[in-house]
């Protein structure tokens, strides 16, 4: 510390650094201060008269004293708030003191650095991040989104995938949120998805047809996980969304129970049917065929399709769909084959897109499958056949130290 009489010269030094060094130790000292009233006021005193100094460089070493305490005197932390820039953008990105109302103003009338330096404030609000993507600046919005510390009303995580989804950063920054919702993450699903359909590199490595069979089932699968994963946390809004715009269909349910994703598939019925998924949950699990088919039938599905979905369904408490590749491939070929058979090889109108979608995924779990088993078969055999190890480079060897 230093005296009275030295710290009354530096503060009327003529030079700016003297004067700087005074108004920091002033800050520091009022902060810790623990003496008598008037000792106080003295200081309080002391700071204000420093906020009329010429100099931008003592009216920022006030400012860092200040900066970063809870303690610091409103009154004049306001007012270097309206200072320079470079003191306000310091005040605005480090003091706690600062409350919604104060930053409120400043995003309003700001500009991009005034934005920016409240958007790397250690805590930022619902209200306060909402007014920064407001002002509909990309970079300020991403870096908002980023922040998974950060708040963001679930309606405004849509509006962002739906009006600015089709922006790689953007997707990036949105599906790394935890709390991104589900309506949100499927469109951002259904923007990747059409971003790789006119990837020049994508469409060169695949046939047409091929292209658009492999996204249509990527999507359904990514659509049934996100319903699968909200149906776990007994969300409702998902399906009901689904519903309600009419982008749930004949081909949606046969995936989910098809990819083993059962929970999603309940939900679906059971909003369908307008019945408690407890019952629905029941019913798949030890109905009747009889009760089944009521099921299907109170849910609005055709009785051609209500046939297939309980087969699929007494097909499915047999075997593990979620994880077990080939127990995939067996039930919807055993299920197929049992279409052929039922109809004498001439599938009905109503069943056709039915029919399309088992056999498409026919082939993809007979591939997936078959790889599976080669690869199995490969590591364990000892028999002539056995595939020969792969060739490496030798690995470079070091020294010892």
């Amino acid at each position: 510390m230093i005296e009275y009489s030295e710290f009354v010269r530096l503060s009327r030094s003529n030079d700016s650094d003297e004067r700087g060094h005074a108004a920091h130790l002033a800050a520091l000292v009022f902060l810790d201060h623990n003496g008598p009233a008037d000792e106080h006021a003295a200081l309080y005193a002391a700071l204000i008269s420093f906020l009329d100094d010429p100099s931008v460089k003592v009216r920022a070493a006030l400012a860092y004293g200040l900066l970063h305490s809870l303690d610091a005197p409103r009154p004049i932390m306001i007012a270097l708030l309206q200072d320079s820039p470079i003191i306000s953008r310091a005040i605005l990105q480090y003091s706690p003191i600062l409350i919604d109302a104060d930053l409120l103003g400043c995003v309003r009338k700001g500009d991009q650095s005034i934005w920016l330096a409240i958007a790397q404030r250690s805590k930022l609000s619902p209200r306060i991040a909402a007014e920064l993507i407001a002002r509909q600046d990309r970079n300020i919005t991403e870096h908002v989104v980023r922040r998974a510390d950060v708040s963001v009303d679930s309606e405004l995580l849509v509006e962002l995938a739906r009006s600015q989804g089709q922006d790689a950063k953007m997707r990036g920054a949105l599906l790394s949120r935890p709390d991104l919702p589900a309506p949100a993450r499927l469109i951002l699903v259904q923007r990747v998805t059409e971003a790789l359909r006119e990837l020049r590199l994508v469409r060169g490595a695949l046939a047409p047809d091929r292209l658009v069979r492999l996204l249509r089932d990527g999507s359904d699968t990514a659509l049934s996980s996100i319903g699968e994963n909200e149906a776990c946390q007994q969300r409702r809004d998902f399906v009901q969304g689904l519903v309600g715009s009419s982008q749930l269909n004949s081909r949606i349910l046969l995936h989910a129970v098809v990819t083993g994703h059962v929970m999603f598939f309940a939900s679906c019925i059971a909003e369908l049917a307008e019945v408690s998924r407890e019952k629905v949950f029941t019913l798949l699990e030890s109905g009747s065929r009889a009760a089944l088919w009521a099921l299907f039938m109170r849910a609005g599905i055709s009785a051609d399709l209500g046939k297939v979905l309980v087969q699929l369904v007494l097909y499915a408490r047999t075997a593990d769909l979620a994880d077990d590749i080939t127990a995939r491939h067996y039930v919807v070929t055993a299920l197929t084959e049992e279409l052929i058979n039922d109809h004498d090889g001439v599938i009905p109108p109503a069943l056709e897109e039915t029919f399309a979608y088992l056999s498409e995924q026919n082939i993809a779990l007979a591939r997936k499958a078959a790889r599976g088993v080669m690869r199995a078969f490969a590591e364990t055999t000892h028999l002539a056949m056995a595939l020969p190890p792969a060739a490496r480079e030798p690995m470079l060897e070091l020294p010892a130290a």
